[in-house]
């Protein structure tokens, strides 16, 4: 029978080497918004491990103990996430602002039409790209938060926010001339 201190030996070797592969399971199974960070699920995941109970059974096969747990808190995540952005009532004016960017005060602000387009748009963009913008101009997070949570250097994700807004402005574009 395994010991709680060999479990605990077995389960920090694990962490410590599975880490990244750990970070890329869990990027894998969630990538559609910012809110939901690889790491935080992974550590969640390891703070309720070690913290098992002393009289829980032991662990016999710790990778599949824990990528079950880590597949577990990603279904209780997806389960309790917050409104999509398109269904929100609260972030209408985000709406509207947004769409300011592109079509600047007119005399109809923002009609459903422009902005069921620019959502249906959003959608349809790169992961990347629909992420910054979702991060930035709906969540508020700033360039620096998002690169200190991902890695990733503030002049990428502002380079890519820019390149979402073209694409943006593009698919809008192409939008109003059907329409006409």
């Amino acid at each position: 029978m395994v010991s709680n201190k060999e479990n605990y030996k077995k389960l920090t070797a694990f962490f410590d080497e599975e880490y990244n592969s750990l970070r890329g399971y869990v990027h894998s199974k969630i990538t559609d918004t910012t809110e939901r960070d690889a790491e935080d699920i992974i550590q969640d995941v390891a703070l309720r491990v070690f913290s098992r109970s002393e009289e829980a059974s032991p662990i016999n096969n710790i990778a599949g103990f824990v990528y079950n747990a880590i597949k577990n808190r990603i279904i209780d995540i997806m389960r309790t996430k917050k409104n999509n952005v398109e269904d929100s009532d609260e972030i209408e004016k985000q709406w509207e602002d947004f769409a300011e960017l592109f079509y600047g005060n007119a005399d109809d602000p923002y009609s459903e039409t422009l902005k069921i387009a620019l959502k249906v748009a959003i959608k349809s963009l790169r992961p990347e790209y629909r992420d910054i913008i979702i991060a930035i101009d709906f969540e508020g997070y700033s360039y620096r938060e998002i690169s200190e949570q991902t890695n990733i250097p503030q002049g990428t994700l502002m380079s890519r926010r820019h390149r979402a807004l073209s694409l943006l402005s593009k698919k809008l574009e192409l939008e109003k001339i059907k329409r006409k």
